[in-house]
């Protein structure tokens, strides 16, 4: 094995023909690494993304080759997947009002380009999913949010109609079944290659708690901040600090690592149906 990269979260290593994606228990908000990780993270992470790509099989392939042949030190926490030629966008799909998307549309009535009714407050339902796809840069930079037509310009109408089709309809299974568990995904983050036969397939992680937003659907109310199954309770607590936002990043104390771990496990047992260590 070689190793090739290190992100905020993961690890990838080269294996032959495929790729070894190794997730972490490292968290990042705004784009910088905690120093503080929180526990069976990374785990959790690919147990519940090997688990949507069974769900998703039926709309789109996917990068797995194998959750269990991976080295023995990464057991649990790795996956076997094929090497793909990335696409340079993130793939995003609003379902509510939230986050960036929330800002913008606050300052502009639109969210990457898409006009939406007035009126709308924190946690609004939109009246049907919006793609919103923002430019992917690496590790310390920022991603910027991208137009419909400037993913066309960049990778050609056609499949920039195929990404967009392809992540609604991805975000429109999740929430379907999350909604089963009582979890509303507000919003979800997908990433997308090509083969060498020019398929578009999914790949990372999908509809997880690093990439999407996750509220108790019994709990959801408009106009303020949702309780969150997500990394938005990191992210809330670090904005509390009164940190900038710029390296190096404060240390979680020890009830903030237990809730977010708690969240996690919890968002897990919702959506799959099953035990954490089932």
């Amino acid at each position: 094995m070689q190793h090739v990269y290190s992100g905020k979260v993961r690890e990838i290593y080269s294996d032959g023909a495929d790729l070894l994606l190794v997730a972490s228990d490292r968290v990042s908000v705004y784009d910088v690494v905690l120093p503080t990780p929180i526990p069976d993270k990374g785990e959790l992470l690919t147990r519940l993304s090997v688990w949507w790509f069974g769900q998703l099989t039926d709309i789109v392939p996917n990068h797995l080759v194998s959750a269990t042949d991976v080295p023995a030190e990464f057991a649990g926490r790795a996956i076997r997947c094929r090497k793909l030629a990335m696409v340079p966008f993130e793939c995003i799909a609003r379902g509510y009002l939230a986050g960036s998307g929330l800002k913008e549309y606050q300052a502009t009535g639109a969210v990457s380009g898409v006009a939406l009714p007035p009126g709308l407050v924190e946690g609004s339902r939109l009246p049907e999913p919006i793609f919103t796809p923002t430019t992917k840069v690496s590790d310390g930079g920022h991603d910027a949010p991208a137009t419909f037509t400037e993913v066309a310009e960049v990778v050609g109408t056609e499949l920039a109609v195929r990404l967009r089709d392809l992540t609604l309809e991805v975000y429109r299974r999740g929430a379907e079944r999350a909604a089963e568990g009582g979890i509303i995904v507000a919003d979800t983050k997908l990433e997308f290659g090509l083969t060498e036969d020019g398929v578009v397939t999914l790949a990372d992680e999908v509809l997880t708690p690093d990439s999407s937003r996750f509220w108790p659907a019994d709990d959801w109310v408009p106009g303020r901040p949702q309780h969150a199954y997500d990394k938005q309770f990191v992210r809330d607590w670090a904005a509390g600090t009164g940190w900038n936002k710029q390296p190096p990043a404060p240390e979680l104390p020890a009830d903030v690592v237990a809730a977010t771990r708690a969240r996690y496990v919890d968002a897990y047992e919702k959506i799959t149906g099953l035990g954490w260590r089932a």
